[in-house]
C-alpha cells in the first residue's frame, strides 16, 4: 500500500503541475496584494480538494453502474494520463492551461476565478480525477480509502503552500527552471501512465481467462 500511495501522490502532484500552474496563478490575479492571494489560493485548494475527494470516493461505484471494468479504466485512463505526459514534456499542456486562464478573466470575476478556472479545470481537471479513480481501485476498503483522501490532502496542501510563495518562487526558477521541472514531471508521469495501462492489460486479460 505505502508504494502505491508514493505512486498515487507522485501522479497527483504532476497533474496538477503546482509549479506549472505559479505563473498562471500570478496572471489570474494582477494587482491583488499578497494577503488576497492566499485567500484565493486557499478557496480554490478546498473546492479542488472536495471534488477529488468526492469522485475517489464514489467513482468505482459509478464505473460499475455503467458496467465498467476496473481493468478497462486502467487501460484508458492509464493512455489519457500518456498523453497528458506528452504534453508536459513539449510544452503543449502550458499553452493550453494559458488559453484557459485568458478565457477565465474575460468571462469571471477574480473571485469566481477560484472555482474557475483554478479548483476546475486547472487543479482537479480530467486528468487528476481519472488518476483519483485508478488509485481508489488500487486502494480499496475503508483503510485505502481514508488513505487516498490523506494523499490527495497532501498534494493539495503543497499545492497550497507553493501558491502561496508563487511570486518568489517564478522569479527563482525563470522560465528556464520552471521547463526543466515540467520535462522531468512529465517523463515520470509517462512512466507512471504506461505502469497504469500494463496493470489494466493484466487484469482484463486474467478477467477473460475466469470467464473462458
Amino acid at each position: 500500500m505505502i508504494e502505491t500511495l508514493l505512486n498515487g501522490f507522485a501522479t497527483l502532484f504532476v497533474i496538477m503541475d503546482p509549479l506549472g500552474l505559479a505563473p498562471l496563478f500570478l496572471g489570474l490575479t494582477p494587482g491583488l496584494s499578497t494577503a488576497d492571494r492566499r485567500r484565493l489560493a486557499f478557496r480554490a485548494c478546498l473546492i479542488a480538494f472536495a471534488i477529488l475527494a468526492v469522485f475517489a470516493l464514489i467513482g468505482i461505484s459509478v464505473l460499475q453502474a455503467l458496467g465498467v471494468s476496473l481493468g478497462a479504466f486502467r487501460v484508458a485512463g492509464g493512455l489519457f494520463l500518456f498523453w497528458i505526459a506528452f504534453e508536459l514534456v513539449f510544452e503543449k499542456r502550458k499553452t493550453r492551461k494559458e488559453k484557459d486562464a485568458e478565457a477565465a478573466m474575460t468571462e469571471h470575476d477574480v473571485f469566481e476565478i477560484a472555482a474557475v478556472p483554478l479548483a476546475i479545470p486547472l487543479m482537479a481537471g480530467p486528468g487528476a480525477i481519472s488518476a483519483v479513480i485508478l488509485l481508489s481501485g488500487a486502494l480499496p476498503g475503508p483503510t485505502g480509502q481514508a488513505s487516498l483522501l490523506l494523499v490527495i490532502a497532501s498534494v493539495i496542501g503543497v499545492t497550497y503552500a507553493i501558491l502561496a510563495v508563487a511570486n518568489r518562487l517564478d522569479r527563482f526558477l525563470g522560465q528556464t527552471g520552471r521547463a526543466v521541472v515540467t520535462r522531468l514531471l512529465g517523463v515520470l508521469l509517462a512512466a507512471l501512465a504506461v505502469q497504469f495501462v500494463a496493470d489494466g492489460i493484466a487484469s482484463l486479460v486474467a478477467g477473460s481467462r475466469l470467464a473462458g
